[in-house]
C-alpha cells in the first residue's frame, strides 16, 4: 500500500511561501489568483495490506513527525497498489 499524506498550514496561520508564490503568479500575468497556499505532501511505501491498518500507521507518522500539530493539519489517503488508487 502507499500512503499520501498532505500537510499544510491551518488557516489562520502565516503561509509566505504561498504569499510569495501568490505575488509571483500576479506578476506573471495569471489574473484573478486568488489565495495561495503551500504545503508538503510525503508518499510513504508501506508494507501494510490492510487499507485500515495503513491508514492508522499513517497517521500516526504524520502526528509524531511529518506535521507539527500546534501550526500544521494533515490528511492521509491511502491507495492499493494493484487498484491504482
Amino acid at each position: 500500500m502507499k500512503a499520501v499524506v498532505t500537510v499544510m498550514f491551518k488557516h489562520g496561520v502565516l503561509d509566505p511561501q504561498g504569499r510569495a508564490i501568490g505575488h509571483a503568479l500576479g506578476n506573471l500575468g495569471f489574473a484573478g489568483v486568488g489565495e495561495v497556499r503551500a504545503g508538503k505532501v510525503f508518499e510513504i511505501e508501506m508494507a501494510e495490506t490492510d487499507p485500515a491498518l495503513a491508514r492508522q500507521a499513517a497517521e500516526r507518522m504524520a502526528g509524531q513527525l511529518l506535521a507539527n500539530p500546534v501550526i500544521e493539519s494533515f490528511s492521509v489517503d491511502i491507495a492499493d497498489h494493484a487498484g491504482g488508487n
